[in-house]
C-alpha cells in the first residue's frame, strides 16, 4: 500500500511503501497524490482539491490530534477515513509549556540577545525575571497534556487550576474560564480550535489576567486573538508570552510577535520529539495494518 508521508522526515520499514514529501513542495506532493493510499499528514492542509487529485486515497492519519487541518466534510464525501491519534505527543507537549513559561519568565530571548552582543555580564536589572514557584497557573483544558502539566507545575511549587467545557465543580482546582483568568498569574492553552473557542482570548478576557501575566499557547494560534495579545504586551498589562502556534503558520516574517524580546517563540514543534514520532509511528502503522485487513481503525473522526 502506497503511503505518503507529509513532512520533512524519515520513515525506513522493511516491507514498507512509504514515500515523504516536505510540506513546502507542492509541486512533489501533487506529483505523488494520484498513487496515495494513505497520506500520513501533519500540518500543511489537505483539502478538496487535494483529495480531488488523488483518487486512491483510503485514509489520512494524522500525526497528532487536531484535525482542523483537513477538510473533514470532503473527506467524507470521498470516502476517505480521517483518524488520529490523541495523546501520543502530550509528554513532549506538556513539557514545551513548562519550557516557554520558564523561558518568558526568565526573559530568555532578551538574554540571549545581550549576551550574543557581548552585553550579557552584569544583567540588566530591568531584566530581573521571576519563578513558577508560588505563581497560580491556570490551565485551559483538562486533558492529557494539561494533566501531565498540572503535575509538573505542582512539583515545582506553582498552585495550579485548570478549566475544562465540562464543569468539574466537585474538583477544587476547577473554575469557570473568566474566574481562572482573574486567579492566574500564567495562563497556558491546551484545547482545540473550533468556532467557539476562536479568539476565546480576546482583548477582554486578556484584560482579566493579573498584571504582569504570562500567556503560553502550544495548542492552536487561533484561540488567543495575537492583535489584542500585541496590546496587552505594549500596555504592559502582560509582562509576556510564550507561542509554539500563531494565527498563521508558517508563522510571517513580519508577525509584531517576532519582533518582541518579551515573546519566547517556537514553529509549531512542541510535539517534535524523536519519541514522539516513535508513537506515532507505531499507531499509524497499526492503523494501515487494519486498513488492510478490513478491521475498525483506532481513533477513527471521519
Amino acid at each position: 500500500m502506497r503511503i505518503l508521508l507529509h513532512y520533512d522526515g524519515e520513515f525506513e520499514r522493511p516491507g514498507w511503501d512509504v514515500v515523504t514529501c516536505s510540506e513546502q513542495d507542492e509541486a512533489r506532493f501533487a506529483g505523488l497524490l494520484p498513487d496515495a493510499e494513505v497520506i500520513w499528514h501533519v500540518l500543511r492542509p489537505l483539502t478538496g482539491a487535494d483529495f480531488d487529485r488523488a483518487p486512491k486515497l483510503r485514509l489520512v492519519q494524522k500525526l497528532g490530534t487536531g484535525v482542523n487541518t483537513i477538510d473533514l466534510d470532503a473527506a467524507e464525501e470521498r470516502g476517505v477515513a480521517v483518524a488520529n491519534m490523541p495523546g501520543r505527543n502530550a509528554q513532549a507537549v506538556a513539557e514545551t509549556a513548562l519550557l516557554l513559561m520558564l523561558a518568558a519568565l526568565r526573559k530568555v530571548v532578551a538574554f540571549d540577545a545581550h549576551t550574543r552582543a557581548g552585553r550579557g555580564w552584569p544583567a540588566d536589572p530591568a531584566l530581573t525575571g521571576g519563578e513558577i514557584a508560588g505563581r497560580t497557573v491556570g490551565l485551559l483544558g483538562g486533558g492529557e497534556i494539561a494533566t501531565l502539566l498540572r503535575g509538573m507545575l505542582t512539583a515545582i511549587g506553582a498552585t495550579v487550576l485548570y478549566t475544562s467545557r465540562t464543569p468539574r465543580p466537585d474538583d477544587p482546582a476547577w473554575r469557570p474560564l473568566d474566574d481562572l483568568l482573574r486567579a492566574s498569574d500564567i495562563v497556558s492553552v491546551h484545547i482545540p480550535l473550533t468556532d467557539e473557542t476562536h479568539h476565546l482570548l480576546d482583548r477582554d478576557r486578556l484584560a482579566l489576567l493579573r498584571p504582569g501575566a504570562v500567556v503560553v499557547n502550544t495548542a492552536r494560534g487561533a484561540v488567543i486573538d495575537e492583535r489584542a495579545l500585541v496590546d496587552a504586551l505594549d500596555s504592559g498589562h502582560l509582562a509576556g508570552a510564550g507561542l509554539d502556534v500563531f494565527e498563521q503558520e508558517p508563522v510571517a516574517p513580519g508577525n509584531p510577535l517576532l519582533k518582541r524580546e518579551d515573546v519566547v517563540v517556537m514553529p509549531h514543534v512542541a510535539w517534535l520529539t524523536h519519541e514522539t514520532w516513535d508513537r506515532y509511528f507505531e499507531v499509524a502503522m497499526e492503523n494501515v495494518r487494519r486498513l488492510e485487513s478490513g478491521a475498525d481503525l483506532l481513533h477513527r473522526v471521519r
